[in-house]
Parts: C-alpha cells; structure tokens; sequence
C-alpha cells in the first residue's frame, strides 16, 4: 500500500514519542501490542519507529485487516505516516480493489469538527442511514458510533 499520511497531532494518546531513541522503541512496543490487543489476525507483526513514521510489515489474514492495522498505528498521536509494507495471505477474503487498489476500492477520510458517520456516510454514500456500514469497517478501533474525533482516519468500504 506504501506511505499513508496521518495527523500527528491527533489520535491514542500513548505519551512516548518525544524524538529520542528509548521514545521510538516504547512506542513500537505499544503500537504492537495494541494491534495484538484488538485481536486481528496478523503473522509476523513488525512495526519499527523513525521519527514520526511507522513502518509496518507481517502478513494479515484479509485485506480488511491490514487496513485495519495500519489504522491503528496511524491513528496514534506523534505519528505522522505509516508505511504500510504488510502483504495479505494468498486466498484471503475480499479483493486488493476491495482493500485500496482500484474500482471499488476502500477510501479513506480524515475526521473534521462536526463530522458524524451519518455525514461521513451522506457525502460517501449518499444515504447517511449508511453510517452502520462505517461503524462496521472501523471496529474495533471504534466503540461507539457517536465516539469520533477530529483528526482520525476511518475506512470508508465500498458498498456491496
């Protein structure tokens, strides 16, 4: 997928990335272990701090989970991009259009003040009585429909 940008400012506050190596490394660790945490299905989970970047690699079950991952790491405060050097096991279910590479592909949208997934899914969809579909695409890392910030990045899945 390669480099996806991010607001630094905005996202999980892990309160560790303050430039210096020791701060890159605590990072790394909490980023995985917050991907580890959500339960996504993901061998060989790699992810490696420079600066503001995140370098992830490992192999995801479905191109929805890698999305997914990258999300994660890309939705924490202090990081800026993450490259997204993931591949997805042979077979997996959906399609790389599905995922981010061509017709129908996934997109993606950056949180403004006053979003709501019902807007969000107005301007995706044209129908915000779609905002379900949203929600679906960014769980686990959403809790709660009404539970969005300004600055976060959210999976916007083609419609079936």
């Amino acid at each position: 997928m390669g480099l996806i940008s991010f607001l630094k400012s905005a996202g999980e506050k892990l309160g560790i990335i303050d430039g210096d190596d020791n701060s890159a490394e605590a990072a790394t660790k909490k980023i995985e272990e917050m991907i580890e945490g959500y339960g996504f299905d993901v061998e060989n989970l790699n992810v490696t701090i420079t600066g503001d970047t995140a370098l992830i690699t490992g192999e995801a079950a479905s191109f929805a989970e890698k999305e997914k991952v990258v999300l994660v790491a890309g939705n924490t405060q202090g990081i800026g991009g993450v490259d997204d050097q993931m591949t997805v096991k042979a077979g997996a279910e959906g399609t790389a259009d599905e995922a981010g590479g061509g017709v129908g592909a996934a997109s993606y949208h950056t949180v403004e003040s006053g979003d709501t997934l019902s807007a969000i899914s107005k301007k995706a969809y044209g129908d915000p009585n779609k905002y379900n579909v949203i929600f679906e695409a960014n769980k686990p890392m959403l809790k709660h429909p009404d539970k969005i910030y300004p600055g976060q990045v959210l999976r916007i899945p083609p419609l079936a």
